[in-house]
């Protein structure tokens, strides 16, 4: 029975040790499964990191990541373990990212935590360690090769210095992940000889460790294969296994059911010619051949395929790698691209390599210089290229460039031929991977075209387009330099501001070309009464201005002046026209008349404007006293803009009597602004600032408006009908709405035709040209007559008196102050008198202010009379108590009205 019962104690002691050994086994494999991850990751590490450095293929990089995240996660797991301070569930989680046997890590944790220091494990231990700064530096080289190949492809230079990099790596990591492997296998051996020799009291024990020992072999050849299994997976390339013999797939790796979108199942068993669209005869072993090969959906990829022989144990196989070349076709399609768009770009584009000696040209540079790219290869770029003063390109240009800076900037380049041309160069680099300047890139373009256009341009913003001198601002210029001269020097600058008289009657009265040939033959004689040195400009319609430099006294312009006015005042001939004009000039002087040139400008302005006011055909030199001139125009400007609105416009009527009977037959409206604070103005000083300001027409409006409601007036008043004249600017009398305004106003007023009686003068009559007629016939065909106001003082056109509806001629006041005294003006009177009597014209004299008058002009044959000696200009009312003395209830027959004579 002690027998039974030792046999029996025994077996428990057998079986307890052989539990315990069983769960010593367990944590022995779990450390050992680990060990087996840790060097498949390392080892899967330096390969996918090797060819992602080779090809730069995304795939090669995240299968590194992955591996190192496997080592990074197991050495976490370590050093904590280690620490003896350490969150367990943390612990495991980190050895499961790392891919370690569930069931086992209990096991490892429980080794590492318990074993650490006990032998072969502290060396393993150290090895394990000692390989974590070249893990760590093989992470810096993935993250430089990733910066590489995210900013372009690295060279070649590069490629391989990281590859000697991790090749030096791995040999460093290599025998100590090897001696890590030989430690973790000793320190199996030696728990394993402690369970042989602590339970080696049996039999069974030995023969449990036996196969212990044979189950640890088993589980390193299964290592093994996983290993193969899991390089032959990760791959880049599709691999496939084909038998040499009957030519069907054996084996293909999880790239190759990728890209045929088939499983693996699927591909095993079918011919291998089957997954490529061309035929592979012709292939040979060792040698890459193209291809493409067939995916899901009839989709293709074009591939390069490299075969190779080898044998499973005694059967032949043959094994195909199959590599993607997308990519690379795409990299060389846009390559040739970019050749296609250089050799058809406009500009000329030179290729040179760092020493800056060209290595090629494309066809726009051949035509632009002449040069073959073959006669300029290997020459220096800049070799037929100067700075604009001649001077060759300055070395801060390639400094710049070298240092990352692109330049671009005009140079002169030389042609083949010898001639040169303006050119605009722009240089930049193509850099290497250490950023230094490996080749350089040279557009040109001939700006020779551009910068004759921009010459043009500046030409023409700076002169007058029509007669080619200076326009205002560039005039301007001048005018500042000479006065910038002449201060230095103590000299003096002159400006004449010459304006054209009656250039608008000219240019109204023939066509506007002519006018403007006119001016081009004015400033034609202008420029030839200058000297060297004098500027002649054009600031506008008629107006030059001329710019005298270098001067004593400003009275030393007079005898140039005295040129131009005898020049300008000579007949122009301009096709079958001769054209006579003059010029009013206004002189001023630096530094007398002003110290800059807008000084000097507006100051010779307002002489010329004195000129013409005074004597035309005349200069003035500036005093002070025109520039008040000037500036009560301005103002008289301002305040006529708003008389209108103020209603500060009356009319004043005139009589108009028969000279025989002494009737009154007809008043003239005449119009008067009654300022607010200057009183009454007369339009011989406002009418020419209304005409400038383009107000004419609505003052001409508002006196026939006004004029035919004071028809009206008279007429619900009893005042007996007489006719009223109303005098018509030319600009008014021009417009095409003229004859409908005329005819609304009367019909507004229901007023007879007969009522109105219009006056125009002469010079106002020439300036609307071929219009005229048929204004006069319109008119006439309303019953609207015309008087040819001051005739005699302009053309005297005599084509006038036969128009339509011309039916009084009104002799200018001019002819009758000197009669009867005067024989020219008795002459030219009497002639008149005698032609528009013969014509059937009604004469109305102007200005009679003596009986001598009144007596010589009613025995020439004078219908009507204007002037002092019978009545002054009268109010409305007074024009009404005139007419209507009693004011009777109904309308009277006309009486005569004795003149009140002196």
């Amino acid at each position: 029975m002690p027998l039974v019962y030792g046999l029996v104690g025994m077996l428990v002691l057998i079986l307890a040790l052989t539990w315990g050994a069983l769960q010593l086994q367990v944590a022995l494999a779990g450390f050992l499964n680990g060990e087996s991850i840790w060097s498949k990751a390392q080892k899967q590490s330096v390969i996918a990191l090797e060819s992602y450095a080779i090809s730069g293929d995304p795939a090669d990089l995240a299968n590194y990541r992955e591996n190192y995240g496997v080592l990074m996660a197991d050495r976490s797991a370590r050093d904590q373990i280690l620490s003896g301070s350490y969150d367990y569930e943390e612990v495991a989680g980190a050895l499961r990212r790392s891919n370690t046997v569930t069931i086992a890590i209990p096991g490892v944790i429980f080794m590492l935590h318990h074993f650490s220091g006990a032998p072969y494990m502290r060396d393993a231990l150290d090895a394990w360690r000692s390989t974590d700064t070249s893990i760590q530096d093989l992470n810096t080289i993935a993250d430089a090769l990733a910066a590489g190949y995210a900013s372009g492809t690295p060279g070649q230079a590069e490629i391989a210095r990281q590859r000697a990099r991790i090749h030096a790596i791995n040999s460093y990591i290599e025998p100590r992940s090897t001696l890590f492997s030989r430690k973790i296998a000793d320190g199996a051996v030696w728990m394993g000889q402690v369970l042989f020799w602590g339970v080696f009291g049996a039999g069974l024990i030995a023969a449990l460790l036996w196969l212990d020992m044979a189950r640890r072999i088993l589980a390193s050849v299964r290592g093994s294969e996983e290993r193969y299994r899991l390089l032959f997976d990760s791959a880049a390339d599709a691999i496939v296994m084909i038998d040499e013999s009957s030519g069907r797939i054996l084996d293909v790796n999880r790239t190759t059911s990728s890209w045929t979108g088939r499983s693996a199942g699927e591909l095993v068993g079918d011919r291998f010619v089957h997954l490529f669209v061309q035929s592979m005869a012709g292939q040979q072993a060792g040698r890459a051949a193209s291809n493409l090969l067939l995916g899901e959906q009839g989709s293709t990829r074009p591939v390069e395929l490299q075969t190779s022989l080898a044998n499973w144990g005694s059967q032949p196989v043959r094994q195909a790698i199959i590599r993607d070349i997308s990519e690379r076709l795409k990299m060389e399609q846009e390559r040739r691209i970019a050749a296609e768009a250089l050799a058809g770009i406009a500009e000329g584009v030179i290729i040179a390599d760092a020493e800056r000696r060209v290595l090629s040209t494309n066809e726009a540079h051949v035509g632009l210089t002449g040069f073959s790219s073959q006669a300029l290869i290997g020459r220096r770029l800049d070799e037929h290229r100067r700075l604009l003063d001649g001077k060759p390109l300055p070395q801060s240009i390639w400094e710049g460039v070298a240092a990352g800076q692109n330049w671009s900037g005009e140079v002169l380049s030389n042609r083949n031929d010898g001639s040169s041309y303006p050119e605009h160069l722009s240089i930049s680099a193509i850099r290497d991977g250490e950023g230094q300047p490996q080749y350089y890139v040279a557009v040109c373009t001939d700006i020779h075209e551009a910068k004759a256009s921009q010459q043009r341009l500046e030409h023409m913003a700076r002169h007058d387009p029509l007669t080619g001198l200076v326009n205002r601002a560039e005039f301007e210029r001048h005018c500042s330099e000479a006065i910038a001269v002449a201060e230095r020097e103590r000299l003096a600058v002159v400006v004449l501001f010459i304006d054209l008289d009656a250039f608008k009657i000219v240019n109204d009265s023939y066509s506007h070309a002519i006018g403007d040939r006119l001016l081009v033959k004015v400033a034609e004689r202008i420029r030839r009464q200058l000297s060297d040195g004098d500027v002649a400009g054009r600031i506008g319609g008629d107006e030059f201005t001329v710019l005298i430099p270098r001067l004593i006294l400003r009275e030393d312009a007079r005898a140039i002046v005295n040129r131009l006015l005898v020049s300008l005042s000579e007949p122009l001939l301009i096709d079958d026209y001769e054209i006579v004009l003059s010029a009013s000039i206004g002189v001023a002087g630096y530094p007398l008349d002003g110290a800059n040139a807008a000084a000097l400008i507006t100051n010779a302005d307002a002489a010329m404007y004195a000129a013409k006011a005074e004597e035309r055909n005349a200069c003035r030199f500036y005093t002070p006293m025109m520039h008040a001139d000037t500036r009560r125009r301005l103002q008289l400007a301002t305040e006529l803009r708003q008389a209108l609105a103020r209603n500060e416009f009356h009319l004043v009527f005139q009589p108009s009597v028969e000279l025989r009977s002494g009737r009154i037959v007809a008043v003239e409206a005449l119009l008067r602004w009654q300022h607010p604070e200057r009183g009454e103005i007369l339009p011989g000083e406002f009418i020419p600032v209304a005409e400038g300001l383009g107000l004419i027409r609505r003052i001409d409006e508002w006196v026939m408006q006004t004029t035919c409601a004071q028809i009206q007036a008279w007429d619900l008043a009893g005042v007996p009908p007489i006719r009223v004249a109303v005098n018509i600017s030319a600009r008014w009398f021009g417009h095409p709405a003229f004859v409908d305004g005329v005819n609304r106003a009367l019909q507004s007023r229901q007023l007879s035709a007969s009522r109105l009686l219009l006056e125009i003068t002469e010079s106002a009559m020439l300036r609307l040209g071929d219009d005229i007629e048929r204004t006069m016939q319109t008119l006439h065909a309303l019953g609207i007559e015309v008087a040819i106001d001051d005739f005699g003082t302009g053309y005297s056109s005599m084509a006038y008196l036969k128009l339509p509806a011309v039916a009084y001629l009104k002799i200018d006041r001019s002819f009758v102050t000197g009669l009867p005294g005067d024989a020219n003006d008795a002459a030219i009177t009497e002639a008149m008198l005698v032609m528009s009597k013969s014509l059937g014209l009604i004469t109305i004299a102007e200005g009679i202010e003596t009986e001598a008058q009144h007596d010589f002009l009613l025995r020439s044959g004078c219908v009507e009379g204007q002037g002092y000696l019978y009545s002054r200009p009268l109010q409305p009312d007074e024009v009404r108590h005139l007419l209507c003395p009693n004011q009777p209830l109904v309308p009277a027959r006309l009486k005569l009205v004795p003149p009140k004579r002196s």
